[in-house]
């Protein structure tokens, strides 16, 4: 049996936003060669090539890699899914040379990456002229208010100014974002965003167990994504940029 394609009328609440923003270029009809980078075990991966589209996902867990493989089969797609195995920052240096993509996602990568600003200029020098990058990261003033809502005022003010709210921490600490410096990193790589959107507005604060109508709640997130201030205090922020074709 094969797994029908995501979209923003299928997709979880928490993605939806992410979604409405990529149908219209990949609901359209028109293949595009697609790059996941840090796809891992294919939440967009598979549906994406379930529409027909070639996708190459970078990842460094070969776990990951091998069970998006397997989720590919299932859904009838195999054949449209590349998984390739790359580490942290030098993920990209594992494509083959001359790679050019159509749509890039990099999603919740720019989080754990040395260098963000090195990572967004890979990435607009493998998108053809015209061809866009799908970016969605973590949310600063989200993450303030989870840790806040949480009972955990302590790390929702260190958040608040950008610090570590754990630095006992044996690893480095995730970062977060917000639109301003998401807008400032795409003008650095040469990419024009475009608006930006709140991913998991209210979503993730409900959890899994709330009880609300999955219907229901994926068209309150919809109508929230675009909207000021609800999208302000996502846990995500999403933007589509483009780089210009001259």
């Amino acid at each position: 049996m094969t797994t029908p394609p995501a979209t923003a009328a299928q997709a979880p609440a928490r993605t939806a936003a992410i979604w409405a923003a990529l149908d219209p270029l990949v609901a359209a009809g028109t293949p595009l060669q697609v790059l996941d980078l840090g796809g891992g075990s294919g939440m967009f991966a598979v549906p994406l090539a379930a529409l027909g589209h070639q996708v190459t996902v970078v990842d460094p867990s070969a776990d990951a890699l091998a069970t998006l493989h397997r989720r590919a089969a299932t859904a009838g797609a195999g054949d449209r899914v590349r998984g390739v195995q790359g580490d942290g920052d030098r993920m990209l240096t594992a494509l083959p040379s001359g790679d050019v993509f159509d749509l890039v996602l990099c999603h919740f990568v720019l989080e754990v990456v040395d260098e963000p600003a090195s990572t967004l200029q890979q990435l607009a020098g493998v998108l053809r002229p015209g061809g866009q990058l799908s970016l969605a990261t973590a949310n600063r003033a989200g993450a303030v208010l989870s840790r806040a809502v949480g009972g955990h005022p302590v790390e929702a003010r260190a958040l608040l100014t950008d610090r570590d709210p754990a630095p006992g921490r044996s690893g480095p600490a995730r970062r977060r974002f917000d639109p301003e410096q998401l807008f400032e990193l795409l003008a650095g790589a040469g990419l024009e965003p475009g608006e930006w959107r709140g991913v998991s507005v209210v979503a993730d604060l409900l959890g899994a167990s709330s009880g609300a109508d999955p219907d229901a709640l994926r068209a309150l997130e919809l109508a929230l994504a675009g909207t000021s201030p609800y999208r302000d205090v996502a846990t995500g922020l999403h933007v589509l940029a483009t780089r210009p074709a001259g």
